[in-house]
């Protein structure tokens, strides 16, 4: 086994808490019931709201830049946008009940959509995208909840694989929630009470037993976020520090989080807490 998965492998095994704290130093966003968290590289922050069917565009202070959507099927428009990821050129939208993945700039005008009623490809059908992510390389991943499996797209939108389903040779995904993307382009799965790893053409790299289910995760700068309804645990990828895990620091439940200029931000169904983590 490569020494970065027995390297995670001892860290999950319950390794003492590191002596850390989570200080709040602002709440900021107002939405009726928000899923999804993504900070791209310039610092702007992007929240799916799936109350609203709205995507929200906000600077670090809170101030809101520009807000699309509304509910529908016309571009631009959605129904339950469940996940969004936002790169430094696109974001993308996991428009669900709308079987489609709709694609904008930066500034979040619509550039196009990969819609599950205009493939023609029948290995490339999906049903209710719960997530979407795109590689270094411009491949773009989606999690077709209603068949288990993630589908591999290049960046021209053209089908490439399967990965997790039952035509996949490595590993069958029985209950996939949410999936990350690591620095060297592997996904990292939450497959129930197992951590899936699989190399970016799909092939299983490692399997790992987790004690709990957690709601979502995230990587970012070598962090990986593993988001329960009321805890975070933090493992860090490329060294052996003891796990952090913060618990109960909020009432509400837990939606999303992501690591962002050493603050961690905590999407709620109604706000985006932000944190300074102190030693």
């Amino acid at each position: 086994m490569h020494k970065i998965y027995m390297l995670i492998l001892l860290i999950i095994s319950f390794l003492p808490v590191k002596g850390q704290e989570l200080i709040l130093i602002a709440e900021i966003g107002s939405f009726q019931s928000a899923s999804s968290v993504s900070i791209n590289q310039a610092g702007f922050i992007f929240v799916s709201d799936t109350g609203s069917n709205e995507i929200v565009k906000m600077d670090t202070l809170g101030n809101v830049i520009r807000t699309i959507g509304g509910y529908g099927w016309s571009a631009s428009a959605f129904d339950y946008p469940v996940k969004l990821f936002a790169n430094t050129l696109n974001v993308y939208v996991a428009d669900r009940n709308n079987d489609r993945i709709q694609i904008f700039d930066k500034d979040l005008n619509y550039l196009s959509e990969i819609s599950s009623r205009k493939i023609s490809n029948d290995k490339a059908v999906f049903r209710y995208p719960i997530s979407v992510l795109v590689n270094s390389q411009g491949d773009l991943y989606i999690l077709d909840s209603d068949n288990t499996r993630i589908l591999r797209f290049n960046f021209r939108g053209e089908y490439l694989n399967e990965i997790g389903g039952y035509e996949s040779s490595s590993y069958v995904l029985r209950n996939p929630k949410c999936f990350t993307i690591n620095s060297i382009n592997q996904l990292i799965v939450i497959d129930g009470k197992n951590l899936i790893v699989f190399d970016q053409f799909g092939n299983l790299v490692n399997r790992l037993k987790l004690d709990e289910e957690y709601v979502n995760i995230n990587f970012s700068s070598n962090i990986l976020l593993l988001i329960g309804d009321k805890k975070i645990d933090v493992l860090d990828w490329n060294s052996n520090p003891p796990r952090n895990s913060y618990s109960n620091f909020l009432e509400e439940k837990i939606k999303d989080a992501i690591l962002f200029n050493k603050k961690l931000f905590v999407l709620t169904e109604k706000k985006l807490y932000v944190y300074q983590i102190q030693n």
